[in-house]
C-alpha cells in the first residue's frame, strides 16, 4: 500500500537544487526498455491510493468548524510539522482537508472524492490519467499546496500562456487562504517580472517558458561552479551570478497535459539563439531553392513522407555539382552545397502552408501540430526556417546561432520531484516509465460515463468523405444537438467551412487564424444547435459546457474527420463530450486518402482495402478500413517513439561534446 510518498518532497538545499542526470550505458537502456513494458502492461491501480479520502473525509466537521483565520494558522503549523516530521499520512490527509475547505469557501468547488486519490498520486511522483472534465485544475492544488507549505518551489506546467494565467487566477485564492504566495509565467515578461513569480510558492508557467528560462540560468552558470564559489561570488559582488539567476533550481514540478508536453513536444529540441554573422546566405538560399525546384523526386531525390525525410540520390548529386552555384564571400563546399539544396527540397516537398506554417503579417509563423496554435517566438533551425521564408515570398529573416539547447527528456529529468496529469497517457506508459521513471494510475470517474462511441466510416475519396460529415452535421443540427468537428489542418478546417457555407449551415471555425477567438468560441461551442470547426485547439485544456436542455437531446456530439498518428490524440478530440456524467456521442468519418493512410500504409494493403469498400455498406470493407487505420496509427507511433530515443541519445551526446569544450549545454 502507498501510505507514504515513494520520494520524499524535502526542503532541498542549495543554490540551484536539480537532478544529477544519469548517465545511460548498453544496460541501462536495457534495463529501461524492459521496465517499460512491464509499465505498459502492469500499472498501479487507484485503489492502492483510496486511503487518503477515508482520512481527509475523518476530517471533514472539524476542518468546517474553522475560521478563516483559524485555517490559515494551521496551514501554517502544518507546514512547520512537515519540515520537521517528514511527509506523513495524517499530515498529508489534514492538509487535503483544508485544501478542500478553502477551495468550497473561495472558488464553491470542493474536491470530490476521486480528486483527492489524483491529488495523492500527483503527490507519489506519479502521472494521473484522469478524464476530461475531472478537473486536473482543481487536483493540482493538493500535492501543491503540501509542497508550498512545507517549503519545497512549485512549477505548474501547463501547455499555453492562456492555460497558465487562467490556472493561476482561478486557484489563486485557495493558495492565499492558506498563506502561499502565486506566480505566472508569460511570454514576453521581463526578467525581473519573471523572477519575482519563480520566488512565489507555487508558479504556473508553460513548459516552452520554463525550459528557455532554465537554459538562460544554464549560461549564465555555464562552468558549473560548486556551491561555494557560488556563494564566495554574492558575497563580495552585488552582480554576481546568483543573483542574476531567473529560477531557484528544479524542486518539483506538476505537468499538466503531461503526455502532451512529455512525449509529444519531446521530439523537438529547445533552442536558444541569438543572430548570426553570416555574409551572402541569403543568395545562397535563394539560389538553393532555385536549384532544388528544377530537380525531379524519385530521381534526384526521394521523399518519406511517413519519416519526414528526404535524401538525394547519386544522379540528384551530380546535377547539383553541375550547376553554377555561386556563393560570394562564402565558400561552399561540395557536402555543403548538397545540404543546404537537401534543405530547400525539403522546405518544398515536406513543410506545407496551413498546414505546418501560417503566413501572417508577412511572416512565416510556425503551427504546433499537436495543439493547432501558432507558436510566433519559434522559428525552424540550420535555415530551413530562412528557405521556407523564400519560397513563400517573405522578408528573410537572419539565422540564429545556437547558444544553448536541451531536449524536454533532458530537462524534466533534472527536476528533483516530477509528477503529471494528463486524460490520455495509457498508450505511452511505457516510454513514460523508460524515459522519466513516471509510472501512469488510471483515477475513476467521479460520476459514471455517458460518452458512446459509434463505429468509423470509412470512404475510399475524400470527396466522399466530406459530404458524409455535412450530412452527419445537418442530422444532428436539425435535432438541436451542438456538433464539434475536428480537422488536422487550417486548410481542412477552412475546406469544411465552405461546405457548410453551401448548404447554409451556420457555424464557426477555431483554428490558428482565430486563436485570439479560442476562449469565445469554446464558451458557446456546447450551445443548443451550435457547430464548431476546429483543429487540434479545441482538444486539450478547454473545457465545453453544455447549454440548457442539451443533455436532454443526448449532449455533445463529436466527430474527427481524420485520425492522427496517436490514438491518444483522437481521444483528447472525442473528450470533449461527455464529460462529469453528461451524454455526448463521438465517431470518426474518414478516408483512405487521408495522410495517415497516404504516409503510414503500403500500396497493396490500400489497394486492398479500396476492392473491399467498393460497396461502401459492406461490413468485410469497414472492417478492412478500420484494420489499416489500426496498423497505420500502430507504426506511427512506434516511429516517433524511435525518434524521441535518438533526439534524447544526440543530446546526450551532444552535450558531452560541449562540456569537453567548455560551453553551456
Amino acid at each position: 500500500m502507498y501510505n507514504t510518498l515513494s520520494i520524499p518532497l524535502i526542503s532541498f538545499p542549495g543554490i540551484y537544487p536539480e537532478k544529477k542526470e544519469p548517465r545511460s550505458e548498453w544496460i541501462d537502456r536495457v534495463a529501461a526498455s524492459i521496465g517499460g513494458a512491464f509499465a505498459s502492461w502492469i500499472r498501479p491501480r487507484a485503489t492502492k491510493f483510496s486511503w487518503i479520502v477515508d482520512l481527509v473525509n475523518q476530517h471533514r466537521d472539524y476542518v468546517k468548524g474553522l475560521s478563516d483565520r483559524e485555517i490559515f494558522l494551521m496551514a501554517r503549523s502544518l507546514g512547520e510539522r512537515l519540515r520537521r516530521e517528514g511527509y506523513k499520512r495524517d499530515l498529508i490527509s489534514l492538509v487535503f482537508a483544508l485544501v478542500r475547505e478553502v477551495s468550497k469557501r473561495t472558488i464553491s468547488m470542493p474536491h470530490f472524492d476521486v480528486q483527492l486519490i489524483g491529488g495523492l498520486v500527483l503527490l507519489n511522483g506519479m502521472i494521473a490519467e484522469m478524464e476530461t472534465g475531472e478537473g486536473k485544475t482543481l487536483v493540482a492544488t493538493l500535492p501543491a499546496s503540501v509542497a508550498a507549505l512545507s517549503g519545497v518551489p512549485v512549477h505548474i506546467i501547463t501547455v499555453n500562456d492562456y492555460l497558465a494565467e487562467r490556472d493561476a487566477n482561478w486557484m489563486g485564492p485557495v493558495y492565499r487562504s492558506l498563506g502561499l504566495t502565486v506566480g505566472v509565467i508569460k511570454h514576453g515578461m521581463s526578467i525581473e517580472e519573471k523572477r519575482a513569480a519563480y520566488r512565489c510558492n507555487i508558479t504556473y508557467c508553460t513548459n516552452k517558458e520554463v525550459t528557455f528560462d532554465y537554459l538562460r540560468d544554464r549560461i549564465i552558470l555555464w562552468d558549473r561552479p560548486s556551491e561555494v564559489r557560488l556563494q564566495l561570488e554574492r558575497l563580495y559582488d552585488d552582480k554576481s551570478r546568483v543573483n542574476r539567476l531567473i529560477m531557484r533550481g528544479l524542486h518539483y514540478g506538476i505537468v499538466d497535459e503531461a503526455d502532451s508536453v512529455l512525449i509529444d513536444e519531446a521530439r523537438t529540441p529547445l533552442i536558444i539563439s541569438a543572430e548570426g554573422n553570416s555574409f551572402d546566405e541569403e543568395s545562397i538560399f535563394r539560389q538553393a531553392i532555385d536549384i532544388a525546384k528544377r530537380l525531379s523526386p524519385k530521381i534526384d531525390f526521394t521523399v518519406s513522407p511517413s519519416e519526414r525525410s528526404l535524401e538525394l540520390t547519386e544522379k540528384g548529386k551530380m546535377r547539383i555539382k553541375e550547376m553554377t552555384f555561386f556563393s560570394g564571400r562564402v565558400s561552399l563546399n561540395a557536402k555543403q552545397r548538397e545540404e543546404v539544396v537537401r534543405q530547400a527540397l525539403v522546405a518544398l516537398y515536406l513543410f506545407f502552408r496551413d498546414k505546418h506554417y501560417l503566413v501572417k503579417d508577412g511572416k512565416v509563423q510556425i503551427i504546433d501540430e499537436y495543439t493547432g496554435r501558432l507558436m510566433p517566438d519559434r522559428s525552424w533551425e540550420r535555415g530551413l526556417h530562412q528557405l521556407i521564408e523564400i519560397k513563400e515570398g517573405c522578408e528573410m529573416t537572419r539565422q540564429k546561432e545556437t547558444q544553448a539547447r536541451i531536449s524536454y527528456q533532458r530537462f524534466f529529468r533534472r527536476y528533483l520531484h516530477l509528477a503529471g496529469m494528463t486524460g490520455t497517457a495509457r498508450e505511452v506508459a511505457g516510454e513514460l516509465w523508460s524515459i522519466y521513471r513516471l509510472r501512469v494510475v488510471t483515477i475513476p470517474t467521479n460520476r459514471p460515463l455517458k460518452r458512446y462511441y459509434l463505429a468509423d466510416k470509412i470512404y475510399s475519396k475524400a470527396d466522399q468523405r466530406w459530404k458524409a460529415v455535412v450530412e452527419r452535421i445537418s442530422e444532428m443540427n436539425r435535432l438541436g444537438r451542438p456538433v464539434l468537428i475536428g480537422t488536422r489542418s487550417v486548410a481542412a478546417s477552412e475546406h469544411l467551412s465552405e461546405l457548410l457555407n453551401q448548404v447554409q449551415l451556420p457555424h464557426r471555425v477555431l483554428n490558428a487564424r482565430q486563436d485570439k477567438e479560442e476562449a469565445e468560441i469554446i464558451a458557446l461551442a456546447g450551445q443548443k444547435g451550435m457547430i464548431t470547426v476546429a483543429t487540434n485547439m479545441a482538444g486539450r485544456g478547454t473545457d465545453i459546457r453544455l447549454g440548457d436542455g442539451v443533455a436532454q437531446l443526448g449532449g455533445l456530439h463529436v466527430i474527427a474527420t481524420e485520425r492522427h498518428e496517436a490514438r491518444r490524440i483522437d481521444r483528447q478530440l472525442f473528450g470533449r463530450c461527455g464529460r462529469q456524467g453528461d451524454s455526448g456521442t463521438c465517431e470518426a468519418i474518414v478516408s483512405l486518402e487521408d495522410e495517415l493512410i497516404e504516409s503510414y500504409v503500403r500500396k497493396p494493403l490500400k489497394l486492398l482495402a479500396r476492392l473491399a469498400l467498393k460497396d461502401q455498406h459492406s461490413l468485410i470493407g469497414q472492417w478492412v478500413g478500420r484494420f489499416l487505420f489500426w496498423v497505420a496509427q500502430k507504426r506511427s507511433e512506434r516511429l516517433y517513439s524511435k525518434m524521441r530515443y535518438q533526439l534524447l541519445k544526440l543530446d546526450e551526446q551532444l552535450s558531452d561534446a560541449l562540456a569537453f569544450s567548455g560551453r553551456p549545454e
